[in-house]
């Protein structure tokens, strides 16, 4: 064979040697492109839902309440009328403190109180929807949605605005970002907003 032949033979194997070596390189230089996947949320197990009578004797008022929950008395309180609905599904819990007016003084103070604990989550929180609640002529208060970083997403009070006064604050267990909680916290403020339309003062 001879060197001009030679050189054509080696020629004809190195082109697509050197034909793969180049895409390899292209290729490997190439930065992958990666499709973000939509959020999601970590898979819960709602309970059913209904509802029963909040109805003890020594409680000057009444509502209904999820069956999937239980009262629960504020073990540190020597007032009965101080409880948790406490929602074991979930580990949460809705803290409510009963206080009887005893003057115009004190109904001021419990007010100002309210809105005051309210607006303390607003530290970390990210913005608090105040809503007013009116009930008959009887009952008024406000509900405190507090969105963001926030121990307490939810609370409220009601009031009759002479002798009796309820306040609620809900909280979780739980590490857990504000963000997976949010269908959460949906499902059971749905629920708790039964709780404020059954909500009735009893007759002295």
């Amino acid at each position: 064979m001879s060197s001009i032949e030679k050189k054509e033979h080696i020629s004809s194997i190195q082109y697509p040697i050197l034909i793969l070596l180049f895409c390899s390189i292209i290729t490997a230089c190439q930065t992958p492109v990666y499709t973000p996947k939509p959020r999601t949320y970590p898979k819960v197990e709602y309970p059913d839902r209904g509802f029963q009578a909040f109805n003890k004797t020594d409680c000057p008022f009444s509502f209904e309440y999820p069956t999937y929950a239980n009262i629960e008395i504020t073990k540190e309180s020597t007032n009965d009328c101080w409880f948790d609905i406490y929602v074991p599904t979930f580990d949460s819990r809705l803290h409510c403190t009963y206080y009887p007016i005893e003057s115009q003084m004190g109904f001021e103070k419990l007010w100002t109180d309210a809105f005051e604990l309210a607006e303390k989550h607003n530290v970390r929180a990210n913005y608090i929807d105040t809503q007013p609640i009116e009930k008959n002529g009887q009952t008024v208060g406000f509900t405190f949605d507090i969105e963001g970083a926030s121990a307490s997403p939810y609370q409220f009070f009601v009031t009759d605005s002479t002798q009796h006064f309820l306040r609620a604050s809900l909280y979780f267990n739980t590490q857990a970002k504000q963000d997976s909680l949010a269908p959460i916290f949906a499902f059971l403020k749905e629920d708790f907003q039964k709780m404020l339309t059954t909500f009735e003062w009893k007759e002295e």
